[in-house]
């Protein structure tokens, strides 16, 4: 998503809605805080985010032993063996994409992972070099997800195999799809070790409530992927909600054409994050402070609006790019039930947690 996201940026056409006509004077809460906010660190840190970046290595891990396989004979099973270890993978990063924090930041892993859609032209001028620099930023949308999504659903199943076995460049094309899933792996144990040798106390000591704590962080975090990647990058550049026409060829997961999956697995995670235990979490933190919204309990509020996107979001076609193709409305209606909850957290809950935004408004709405 570099390619779309950058033009976009630079041409002031994306909108963040934060700004969107509300009246968020309504919302109401208590300036005495006395929520534990180490207890909820230590729950985010021990019980979501070490698990899920377990479970991504784990399926990282796996997905390398069924490209051994595929490597070993290419043949309809094991290529059905790597598309399903593919999208384990996939799902599993879903539900850490969110947690963009000290190791996930510093080593570019949502960036590197999931940057779509892909460079068609420059992948196969890597492939065709050999040997490419998957480091670099110029690469981002070369790899990670995006480029296993081309390499192996590009094509039917006889075009898949051939690309790998009898294609002039098969050899090529193995060398590089192996490259691809490797950075995959390192990226993933590279994070789960960080996290697990070093930064996971760093991340729990960190309780001030300022921009260097990790509550004001993370949560700026959550709310920046919420905002820009799963309502902006999966629904409303596809829809052209920031473009002079729908850009159906942008959505996520193009050639596998089950966008839908992804999008729903994004969902579920951010809602999980918001309500974690219900202690020690930001629906317990809203409850313990009694935020309020014209009357109605804002964490409330906040489930009600994840559960009215998630009815709409299921009622669209797998193939998000049909979606936007055969029926942009259902996608639009999809955007806005999103963008609702930009403003009852961006605005109603930072307000309500004296966090500031430590992200920049670039859309300009």
């Amino acid at each position: 998503m570099k390619r779309i996201f950058s033009s976009l940026f630079l041409l002031g056409l994306i909108v963040l809605s934060c700004t969107e006509s509300d009246d968020s004077s309504d919302t109401t809460g208590t300036t005495n805080d006395n929520f534990d906010r180490q207890a909820m660190l230590v729950y985010w840190a021990d019980q979501l985010i070490v698990p899920g970046y377990t479970e991504l290595s784990q399926e990282a891990q796996d997905l390398d032993d069924a490209l051994v396989a595929f490597q070993n004979s290419v043949n309809q099973t094991t290529l059905d063996n790597l598309r399903a270890a593919y999208v384990n993978a996939n799902l599993a990063f879903q539900n850490v994409a969110m947690y963009n924090i000290g190791p996930a930041e510093s080593l570019d892993l949502r960036a590197r992972l999931n940057t779509y859609p892909v460079d068609v032209t420059q992948l196969m001028a890597n492939l065709s070099a050999g040997n490419a620099n998957l480091a670099l930023p110029s690469n981002r949308d070369t790899q990670g997800f995006p480029a296993l999504d081309y390499l192996l659903y590009a094509g039917d199943d006889s075009q898949v195999l051939a690309r790998f076995s009898t294609d002039t460049d098969a050899t090529l094309a193995m060398d590089y799809l192996q490259q691809v899933v490797l950075a995959i792996s390192d990226l993933c144990d590279d994070v789960l070790d960080e996290w697990t040798t070093n930064y996971r106390d760093n991340f729990v000591a960190a309780t001030s409530s300022s921009a260097t704590g990790s509550v004001d962080q993370l949560v700026n975090d959550f709310m920046f992927y919420y905002e820009k990647n799963l309502r902006a990058g999966k629904v409303g550049i596809p829809a052209g909600v920031f473009s002079s026409q729908p850009l159906p060829d942008t959505v996520e997961s193009l050639y596998e054409a089950n966008g839908k999956r992804y999008l729903l697995e994004s969902l579920d995670a951010v809602q999980g994050f918001f309500n974690g235990n219900g202690t020690n979490s930001l629906a317990g933190y809203l409850d313990t402070l009694n935020a309020q919204k014209n009357g109605a309990d804002l964490s409330q509020l906040i489930n009600d609006q994840f559960d009215t996107a998630r009815t709409q979001i299921t009622s669209l076609q797998a193939d998000l790019s049909n979606q936007v193709s055969t029926d942009n409305m259902s996608m639009l209606m999809a955007y806005d039930e999103l963008q609702r909850n930009v403003v009852l957290m961006k605005v109603d809950m930072f307000s309500a947690l004296s966090i500031n935004v430590d992200f920049v408004d670039a859309d300009g709405d």
